[in-house]
């Protein structure tokens, strides 16, 4: 009769241990599925993240430079009441938005002098005296170089009317 020992016993003939190879690759697969998840999710949720944080992040466009144009300086013969005559003696520079809308005005150049100058020899000494007089008046000026030749066109973009000179006597 042969004898058999009590673990020969407990375990089923057909079946065996796994082996130490079969851990390993049920253990890589397992970490390898892991990292895969967490690689998606993290990959889902910066996507996300990053499609937002630009429009929120973005600095803001750096404001326009203005341009400058100098005009000729010019001479004009004031209105008088006492009889003595007067003259006005002034240096402009247009700042303006574009190079654009340089260009336009030095296209029509010889328009904008010809308003320029009816408007200034209107005008009398002592409405240019004060500093007030001189701000009034600059604002007129840039209404009027920006004033378009053809009704139809829009008007050019001045956004101040600086004095290089100004000389009254």
């Amino acid at each position: 009769m042969a004898t058999t020992t009590a673990s020969q016993q407990a375990a089923p003939q057909g079946a065996k241990k796994p082996g130490p190879m079969k851990r390993i690759i049920v253990i890589a697969l397992i970490a390898i599925l892991a990292a895969a998840a967490a690689g998606g999710a993290t990959w889902f949720f910066m996507s996300r993240h990053a499609a937002s944080a630009p429009a929120a992040n973005a600095p803001p466009p750096p404001p326009p430079v203005p341009v400058y144009y100098a005009l000729e300086p010019m001479t004009v013969n004031l209105q008088s009441d006492d009889g003595e005559s007067h003259f006005l003696r002034i240096g402009l520079t247009l700042k303006l938005d574009t190079q654009a809308t340089q260009e336009e005005l030095v296209a029509r150049m010889p328009e904008i002098r010809s308003r320029l100058l009816l408007a200034l020899s209107n005008k009398h000494p002592s409405d240019l005296a004060p500093l007030d007089g001189k701000r009034a008046l600059a604002t007129e000026l840039a209404v009027l170089i920006s004033k378009p030749t053809d009704p139809r066109e829009k008007p050019a973009h001045v956004e101040d009317v600086l004095f290089t000179e100004f000389v009254v006597q």
